[in-house]
């Protein structure tokens, strides 16, 4: 079962603090923290009192006020209607979401990412859905040619939805890869996917594992400086 997830906000001042609180019965206690992801996060008991929670927030407004300051504007919330904008492989679609009686189905038309969704279907499952499909197919290639780069078999790979990281190496010698990288430039897909398999020989980032990345992509610094930027827009 899925964590149930609201959002709301106070006013501290002159900020404005948006949170969002995560319940799930598996919790018995209320923690606060700054998510990579979400902004500022309350994951609380699935019944936890709202106004409480609310309290909690005016609180800790100074502590997160002072983690906030400074950091990147994280960027608003995604909704899932027509209008937003969302990327494929670098370049930014306008989503359009239209109701029907019969299966939901997802594609690209133009300048447009459209969604075509039975009446009452979860548009962002559908586009999930749609970003691990192409991800899956995009992806392979991609790890064959840069394995073929660095004379290695090519690892089995699987696509996961993970929460802060682009990829990991298994003891296995599985690679996974998460979804969301599809989403950016065909450069900082490649970094990726050759930081990942480099991974295959070094398992941390010592010296060693930075000299092979450099000796198959000597710009690898300056990717990972792009995909840093632009990773808070790839997260909804």
């Amino acid at each position: 079962m899925t964590d149930a997830l609201e959002r709301a906000e106070i006013l501290f001042g002159r900020s404005r603090i948006s949170y969002v609180v995560r319940r799930s019965a598996r919790r018995s206690t209320v923690s606060i923290s700054i998510d990579p992801d979400v902004g500022v996060l309350l994951a609380a008991p699935a019944h936890a009192n709202g106004e409480r929670l609310e309290q909690l927030v005016r609180a800790k407004a100074p502590w997160i006020l002072a983690h906030m300051k400074g950091r990147a504007e994280l960027p608003a919330a995604r909704q899932f209607v027509s209008g937003e904008t969302f990327l494929y492989l670098g370049r930014q679609y306008r989503l359009r979401v239209a109701r029907s009686a019969g299966v939901g189905g997802v594609g690209l038309r133009g300048a447009w990412l459209s969604v075509d969704s039975h009446s009452g279907g979860n548009i962002r499952d559908l586009l999930v859905t749609w970003y691990r499909q192409h991800a899956e197919a995009r992806l392979g290639d991609r790890v064959e040619a840069w394995s073929a780069r660095l004379k290695m078999a090519s690892p089995k790979l699987t696509i996961r939805e993970q929460r802060r990281r682009w990829g990991s190496w298994a003891s296995d010698g599985t690679m996974r890869l998460n979804w969301r990288i599809i989403q950016a430039p065909a450069s900082l897909v490649d970094y990726v996917v050759a930081h990942e398999l480099v991974h295959g020989r070094y398992a941390d980032h010592s010296p060693a594992f930075w000299a092979a990345l450099g000796r198959v992509m000597p710009d690898y610094d300056a990717r990972r400086g792009q995909l840093r930027k632009l990773g808070p827009r790839l997260s909804w």
